[in-house]
């Protein structure tokens, strides 16, 4: 078969070299796809995207036109993709829905710990030579009550290693039928009674219409001053100008993001000598309190490796004309019936 890589990364070639080992024909292109680039799929029989790609309606009809109807997602996200749409086309789409969740859980746990114990500023002092810690006290783990939101593959991979820090555990899912953890003292609560008595808050939810901008100005006043929040799932779960307004206050005493709602055009991309004409993400960046990552929690050797390996696991299926489990839309075809 004749895939198309849009939007990879020169860290992604060697990977998705290996995983392919020769069984089928590969072109790798920087550029994202839109509707703009979708032109480039003809001649192809699958393209193979990435969460800053546009997949939306009017893109899948230009795929469609071209022949193209198998896409895989470098991703377990697939909100940038139109699913209705595609199920219409009879274009059937395939993601990576498990890959590390260790990756991300463990990035997680490192911005918890950077942001309470005032990692960046210290290492920032001691470049200045000041080796004072009246600014760098920080707050144990140990004992402080976690708010999860999403409790799925990532979201318990994360409580297991709180845990073992010795942190009371609360929980909360879109789905109402989550059941208790095994051997994890997760205790399931309401979204706002997590906000109200966390003293950290890390959220693991998938983007759709039901987390756009879950995290909102109601939200955030209900939370604990001083709170800190980790965001390594999808940067639009949290209104951004809302979480701006309660850390100028000092309501919310830090915040980590790996992700940004507008990080689409800015993240994955050298912008060195240029400036970001962003004025949300220039204030979060001037903060002291924010700690900020290019949506790198997952990108472990571990991860790219396996992202590589299912991504081809789902090629080599529909070479063989047999269904993916990890496919996301529903095929006229398929006796398989897949929830998304």
């Amino acid at each position: 078969m004749k895939i198309l890589f849009y939007s990879c990364k020169k860290f992604e070639e060697s990977y998705l070299e290996k995983a392919n080992i020769n069984r089928h024909e590969i072109k790798f292109i920087r550029e994202p796809l839109n509707k703009t680039t979708a032109v480039l799929s003809k001649g192809y029989d699958v393209i193979s995207v990435f969460t800053q790609d546009d997949v939306t309606a009017d893109v899948l009809k230009i795929l469609q036109q071209n022949e193209v109807y198998k896409i895989t997602t470098r991703a377990v996200g697939i909100d940038n993709i139109d699913i209705k749409k595609a199920i219409e086309l009879n274009i059937k789409v395939a993601n990576v829905p498990e890959y590390s969740p260790e990756a991300v859980a463990e990035h997680t746990i490192a911005m918890m710990l950077t942001l309470s114990r005032n990692i960046v500023r210290a290492e920032k002092q001691i470049k200045e030579y000041d080796y004072s810690i009246d600014r760098l006290i920080g707050f144990n783990l140990q004992g402080k009550t976690v708010g999860i939101i999403g409790v799925g593959k990532i979201g318990r991979s994360v409580a297991k290693i709180l845990k073992a820090f010795g942190c009371q555990l609360l929980g909360y899912d879109i789905k109402k039928n989550k059941k208790e953890i095994n051997d994890i003292p997760v205790a399931f609560t309401s979204l706002e009674n997590l906000c109200r008595n966390a003293d950290i808050i890390t959220i693991h939810t998938p983007l759709s219409e039901e987390t756009k901008y879950m995290i909102d100005d109601k939200l955030l006043s209900m939370m604990k001053y001083n709170v800190m929040i980790i965001n390594t799932a999808r940067g639009a779960i949290i209104n951004t100008k809302d979480i701006i307004k309660h850390l100028k206050s000092k309501h919310i005493g830090s915040f980590g993001m790996d992700v940004y709602e507008k990080e689409k055009g800015i993240f994955f991309i050298n912008h060195l000598g240029k400036k970001i004409e962003d004025e949300d993400l220039e204030t979060l960046m001037e903060m002291p309190n924010v700690l900020i990552t290019p949506h790198i929690a997952f990108a472990t050797v571990e991860a790219i490796e396996k992202i590589a390996e299912t991504t081809f696991h789902n090629i080599s299926c529909w070479a063989k004309n047999t269904i993916s489990e990890n496919e996301v839309t529903l095929s006229a075809h398929s006796e398989k019936t897949l929830i998304y």
